[in-house]
């Protein structure tokens, strides 16, 4: 839209073109002021009928002049009532450009008529046409200047662009001019698009209950345009995609987004353009564009371009509804809010009727409160009068915060689907205090009003429901007893309970037993004997025999309601259905008893695992009586019974005077891995009579584990030192190596290549054999001395080697040392073995 006009001069419209173009509407006939001022005609009187023939008497033919001349009349009243809106617009437009008021903006156009000779319907038609073209010639001028600035369109003259917006006004021109939205659809392909390289068009209209009908389109076939005349609320289309996100959507391609939509079988990789037709916040429809291939990125002149034409849709959908809706047949005149605040009288639940207000851009800003039923009442104790004409962000500021009310306003307002939700927190400000309430809210669009309908949670039928739920989920039903009439009133649960049907009389209390296990007669006569003599609040629980035979476990509570005089008058209390309850007790003890028996066996087993392990393999061990020889160990069981493993020692004195050391590890914990202990701890005590080096042991070993044992597997470390010339011969299969300890070093030896014991049936161990001095230490362990969930083995491995260098008075301080600034965390077993020579 230009700015302010310097001087009021007629448009540029030729003054014969008034009637022709646009959307003008007839002027009035000769009789009927400009200004529409006519009678009313009464609704009951024919407008169509037949003439009198000539016989006809002479009250017929008074009767046909009558029916003519009010045919007459109500034709006027119509031209003359379209007439008036026309000339209220063209007021308004001369009152944007010139920045007047409504009255100079009348006078302004009683001049202008004067001087190009038209009436003022003729005028108001051209102004309002030419105010239409110039939203579509800002676009088309805006891409001439695009075009002609952009860099990237060098070697496109000028000429071109100019042509580019020739073809865009001449579309809009096309498009006011034409008698329905099909040669709008036609119009815009022809003069607009196919020069973008688009190859169809498709103009959808959008029903109240946001349905879409294809009203225009072009380059489709007929077939095509058949199969997609209607699409129902809820079908996801590209147009529904607009429609919903109120924004234009850009599909590169069809097939890569996988929306169906119209023509999608003729172009699956064509590109499409949806954008959503609206003025002053309506959605009146949706343009949705195609190309034959996938559409790249346009410019920016080309997205404006588009929006235009958009625009120049919903003012075509806005001035011709073609198709009868629920809500243009409810709102005849002017905004429908007289209609809706009709409507909303006769409603017992609060309404308020809203209308949009604009901005002076023609956005939705706001809505204005035009009607509140008499049942609506204000949260701060304002009157309707009030409230009624405010606009509704001023009334009540909270619609726009946590609860989104006005969000859904303007999208129901936008799209015309309808909004229902329960329990939506409404929130108000009384004093600036903001007050919260739980309401079923409703929101709808009738022509240009929304009817806003809400119904407050009331607190009694809100406990009410909680407490039937809660009945419900505890399979607990109520009921009341009146002692002296003998009615008696039961919840609806306790039919089902009693496995009854609604029809049958319920069960009184004193008839009970009757349905009862008769085990469980004593029971129910001494909870009687409580409640009906003793009035006392009493409980128990009872099988119930049902007559389809299924047996429940049923929990009664009853208390006695007595009277002025201090009779009994009535009983009343409660059912329950405490069967699963019941059974998962019973399922509760007999698991526990399972329990406690199988923790006693594993205590059992666990005691026995470890006396047997302490018979073979004792804390501490009397001195060995080796030549030349100090020899001290230490055996440290795990913390918990459960975690007894298979960790073992050995150090003895073989028949050649060779001292025999050895640690080891069987994988595994409990029982198996203290009998497996047991196995290699006596195998390598036998096999080391042989006089063989400790390699040699180990393979054998090997085998026993492999072959003699059920899949026993485990690490072990083999020594044998010999006194005469001080040397220990030494191997390794799978284990931590020893440590060295001379003066104050202290380091762990080569890692020698050795397998895993019982991992395969033949392993060879490599040996090494150790020169040791006198006051030398020689360390075996097992890794629950160094061994540590947060920490790397070779990082737990220097540790030791540090607390091994500290001083010492001799091999058992060492030894005892060693376990008190252990920092293993795995609660495993520990053993250790040393010797220091003499």
């Amino acid at each position: 839209m230009s700015g302010t006009a310097p001087a009021p001069e007629a448009p540029e419209v030729s003054p014969a073109s008034g009637a022709s173009e646009g959307t003008t509407a007839p002027e009035a006939p000769e009789g009927v002021p400009a200004d529409g001022a006519s009678e009313a005609v009464p609704a009951w009187l024919p407008v169509d009928g037949e003439r009198p023939s000539a016989q006809g008497g002479f009250a017929d033919g008074r009767l046909a002049a009558t029916v003519e001349r009010l045919r007459g009349e109500v034709l006027a009243a119509h031209a003359a009532a379209e007439g008036r809106a026309l000339i209220e617009l063209a007021k308004g437009v001369i009152v944007e450009r010139l920045g007047c008021g409504p009255a100079q903006a009348a006078r302004q156009l009683a001049e202008l008529a004067e001087r190009a000779g038209l009436s003022r319907l003729e005028l108001a038609a051209d102004i309002i046409n030419q105010a239409a073209r110039d939203r579509v010639a800002e676009v088309a001028d805006e891409f001439v200047r695009t075009t002609a600035g952009d860099p990237g369109t060098a070697g496109q003259d000028a000429g071109a662009a100019a042509s580019v917006a020739v073809r865009l006004r001449t579309a809009e021109s096309a498009a006011l001019s034409a008698d329905d939205t099909q040669a709008v659809a036609e119009s815009l392909l022809t003069h607009a698009l196919e020069p973008l390289g688009a190859v169809a068009v498709a103009i959808w209209t959008t029903g109240p209950d946001a349905s879409l009908t294809l009203r225009g389109h072009a380059g489709f076939g007929p077939d095509e345009a058949a199969r997609w005349h209607y699409v129902p609320p809820g079908v996801t289309t590209a147009a529904r995609q607009a429609l919903t996100g109120r924004r234009t959507v850009w599909y590169p391609s069809l097939s890569a987004a996988g929306i169906p939509t119209i023509g999608r079988t003729r172009h699956p990789d064509g590109g499409r353009v949806v954008v959503p037709a609206g003025t002053g916040g309506r959605i009146h429809g949706v343009l949705e564009i195609c190309w034959p291939r996938p559409l790249e990125h346009q410019p920016q002149a080309v997205e404006r371009q588009i929006e235009a034409l958009a625009e120049l849709c919903a003012h075509t959908l806005e001035a011709r509804p073609e198709q009868a809706s629920p809500a243009n047949l409810l709102v005849r005149s002017g905004d429908g809010a007289l209609e809706l605040a009709e409507l909303s009288d006769g409603l017992y639940d609060p309404a308020l009727v809203l209308t949009p207000h604009l901005d002076e851009s023609g956005r939705l800003a706001d809505f204005r409160i035009r009607h509140a039923n008499p049942h609506f009442r204000d949260p701060a104790g304002r009157p309707r009068g009030a409230v009624v004409g405010a606009l509704l962000l001023e009334a009540y500021p909270a619609t726009a915060g946590e609860s989104e009310l006005f969000d859904r306003i303007e999208r129901v307002y936008a799209t015309g689907e309808p909004f229902r939700a329960r329990r939506t927190r409404l929130t108000a400000l009384v004093d600036q205090v903001p007050l919260t309430s739980l309401a079923d809210i409703s929101i709808s669009r009738y022509g240009a009003g929304v009817l806003l309908i809400w119904r407050v949670e009331d607190e009694s039928a809100r406990l009410a429901s909680l407490l039937q739920h809660a009945q419900r989920l505890g399979r607990v039903g109520a009921f009341e007893e009146d002692v002296v009439t003998g009615d008696i009133t039961w919840h609806g649960q306790l039919y089902e309970l009693f496995g009854l049907r609604p029809t049958e009389p319920p069960v009184a209390l004193r008839d009970l037993a009757a349905h009862a296990h008769p085990d469980d007669a004593d029971t129910i006569r001494r909870f009687l004997q409580s409640v009906l003599h003793q009035r006392r609040v009493s409980s128990t629980a009872f099988r119930m025999l049902r007559h389809d035979g299924v047996t429940r476990h049923i929990r009664v509570t009853a208390e006695p309601a007595l009277g002025a005089d201090g009779a009994l008058q009535a009983v009343r209390g409660a059912y329950q259905d405490i069967s699963a309850q019941h059974w998962t007790e019973v399922a509760l003890t007999a698991t526990r008893d399972r329990l406690a028996a199988t923790e006693e066996a594993a205590e059992e087993r666990n005691r026995l695992t470890l006396q047997l392990q302490h018979a073979i393999m004792p804390p501490a061990k009397s001195p060995l009586d080796a030549p030349g020889l100090d020899v001290a160990v230490r055996y440290r069981p795990a913390e918990s019974e459960s975690l007894v493993g298979g960790d073992w020692y050995d150090a003895v004195v073989l028949p050649s005077r060779k001292v025999l050391l050895c640690v080891g590890d069987v994988a595994g914990h409990g029982v198996e891995a203290a009998t497996g202990m047991v196995v290699l701890r006596n195998a390598l005590r036998g096999l080391a009579v042989t006089g063989a080096g400790p390699g040699q042991l180990l393979a054998w070993l090997n085998s026993v584990a492999h072959h003699l044992t059920a899949h026993v597997t485990a690490t072990a470390v083999c020594g044998v030192y010999d006194p005469e010339n001080r040397t220990l011969r030494w191997a390794r299969a799978g284990h931590l190596p020893p440590v060295l300890v001379r003066k104050d070093e202290a380091v762990d030896l080569p890692l020698l290549r050795g397998l895993l014991l019982g991992a395969l049936a033949e392993a060879e161990y490599e040996e090494s054999e150790l020169r040791l001095e006198p006051g030398d230490t020689v360390l075996m362990y097992t890794d629950g001395l160094v061994e540590r969930r947060d920490t790397a083995v070779h990082d737990s491995v220097a540790q030791l080697l540090a607390v091994a260098r500290l001083p010492s008075d001799g091999l058992e301080q060492r030894l005892d040392q060693l376990l008190a600034r252990s920092k293993s965390d795995t609660d495993d077993d520990t053993c250790v073995v040393g010797v220091q020579v003499l």
